[in-house]
């Protein structure tokens, strides 16, 4: 009797749940079903919709990276008029794909263009390179039009390298890993030590399992390990008598635990990490492209080289000043959805709560950088039988990743690093030039001399030295009360990134958040 949707949501959330409440708010249409991809399209008026006196309401987004467009473009479909507020002259954050013209200069004066080829199959994609298939990203690259291609994450060609030890390829490591844990295993049970685990049967069963996995032989061979075609072949079988040599010697036990090599073959386990990986058909900012045609087409207004100098909540909305070529500009709004790296917006001057700002500097920010090399031959194709996939190692490159596109061409982009914290951030201290000194030095002695010939260019970027973003990703030591608290509307401004998901540092998280806090503000909106 008299009874708001807030008051029956609040009343459910707290008999039920959060999860409970949410599955009431897509009941009530005031929260997205999965398979709607966030707020529903609020243009036709029907029971549930945003209030008449609501509509036109104002969303200023601060921030055009993908939780920021993917937030304006659910917000559009919602029917709120919305303003993209971006500090750098290009859009898309840490979706950025180089191409041949590309112009960027780091914090530190550094500016590099790109040479690479121009043509469609050359490019680096300086941030997020890989989509898995779980993730929301490739439901918006449906409902957008971005078509997807396979990616190779994965690569039995591909190499895995320790300091002080010649390369080998993965099919090789994970044969002989797989061989001896295979014989390790099947001694024990033949031997009796698994009995008390074990049944007749689930013995029999298992054995025949470990032949198959480790390839190995039975009892009457005593369950060893000798090396196998999985290992791959030094000479490859072929017509008439020739039989082909399979890939030795094969390592003792000792020597394959001892190569520290094992612990690659785990990365491709990870669910975020399992084959099949995509991307977009060149390049990744594709997504980008996609998502601002859709933002526009809705009549949101993108504004970029308009860096943020100050953000306030007032009583009836909020009041956001920002620098452009003539000067600061004052824009008001119902409601802001701030985007920014957090440690960018914990220091930008606010009226919020402190609380907000000391939250805000909780998560570590985590550095990230990427090098593209383009040769003039495919070396890694024609030389060494590598198509597509990542090459692991302990040197500082960390890893290195080769074209899933292209093949064939005479020229490629290889990813000569992709690495990740003090690693990142030590070739984030050296100028462009010296970076790809010390990554091809390092790399040779991977792929050897060949690494340094027919390079045509390169293009590296370290985002700690990148300006408005300065960090790779942000990482939580635990989401306790800071965590919570951000994931709350401060006022009437709200937050959204991959931080705050349990994505990080994947465009999925991103969006995930982005599309929470439009069901949240649209809950609030809708329901007076």
């Amino acid at each position: 009797m008299g009874m708001t949707r807030r008051t029956l949501l609040r009343s459910i959330g707290v008999a039920g749940g959060a999860g409970v409440m949410f599955e009431s708010m897509r009941a009530l249409g005031l929260a997205p079903a999965p398979q709607a991809l966030a707020a529903p399209d609020f243009q036709e008026p029907r029971e549930g919709d945003l209030p008449a006196h609501a509509r036109g309401s104002t969303v200023v987004v601060l921030g055009a990276g993908i939780a920021g467009l993917t937030a304006a473009y659910e917000l559009g479909k919602a029917g709120y008029r919305c303003v993209v507020l971006e500090a750098k002259d290009r859009i898309g954050g840490r979706n950025w794909t180089v191409r041949a013209g590309t112009t960027d200069t780091d914090l530190d004066g550094n500016t590099q263009t790109a040479q690479f080829t121009d043509d469609a199959d050359t490019y680096l994609n300086a941030g997020p390179g890989r989509i898995p298939q779980s993730h929301i990203t490739v439901d918006y690259c449906n409902e957008l039009g971005v078509r997807l291609e396979p990616l190779l994450s994965s690569n039995a060609a591909a190499l895995l390298h320790s300091d002080g030890a010649d390369p080998q390829m993965h099919r090789t490591v994970k044969a002989d890993h797989h061989g001896y844990v295979a014989e390790l295993l099947s001694k024990a049970v033949d031997a009796g030590a698994l009995d008390g685990e074990l049944t007749a049967d689930d013995k029999e069963a298992l054995l025949t399992f470990l032949s198959g996995f480790g390839d190995i032989g039975g009892s009457d061979t005593g369950f060893v390990y000798e090396g196998s075609s999985r290992r791959g072949y030094a000479v490859q079988p072929g017509a008439a008598d020739q039989e082909g040599v399979v890939l030795g010697p094969t390592p003792s036990l000792s020597e394959t635990l001892s190569s520290g090599l094992g612990r690659y073959l785990q990365l491709d386990l990870g669910h975020d990490q399992a084959m099949t990986m995509l991307q977009p058909v060149g390049g990744m900012d594709a997504i980008v492209d996609a998502l601002v045609d859709a933002v526009r087409g809705n009549g949101a207004e993108i504004i970029t080289g308009a860096p943020v100098t100050e953000l306030r909540n007032t009583d009836d909305g909020v009041e956001i000043t920002y620098r452009g070529a003539d000067g600061d500009t004052v824009l008001r709004g119902d409601f802001c959805i701030a985007t920014l790296p957090p440690h960018l917006m914990a220091e930008l001057p606010t009226n919020l709560d402190p609380a907000v700002a000391d939250a805000l500097r909780t998560p570590e920010i985590w550095a990230a950088g990427k090098l593209g090399l383009e040769y003039d031959r495919r070396w890694w194709e024609l030389d060494e039988g590598i198509y597509g996939g990542i090459t692991y190692t302990d040197l500082d490159l960390l890893s290195m990743w080769y074209p899933s596109h292209g093949f064939g061409r005479e020229h490629g982009v290889l990813v000569g690093y992709y690495n990740e914290g003090p690693m990142a951030e030590a070739y984030g201290a050296l100028s462009p030039a010296e970076r790809t000194r010390r990554a091809l030095a390092e790399g040779a002695r991977i792929h050897g001399a060949q690494y340094r010939r027919g390079l045509r260019d390169s293009f590296s970027v370290a985002w700690d030295r990148t300006p408005h973003v300065e960090g790779g990703w942000a990482m939580w030591s635990s989401r306790g009360p800071e965590y919570e608290l951000l994931n709350q509307a401060a006022g009437n401004v709200y937050f959204a990134g991959d931080w705050l998901s349990y994505q990080t540092a994947w465009q999925a998280g991103a969006m995930d958040s982005a599309r929470y806090v439009v069901a949240a503000l649209h809950e609030r909106v809708a329901t007076g």
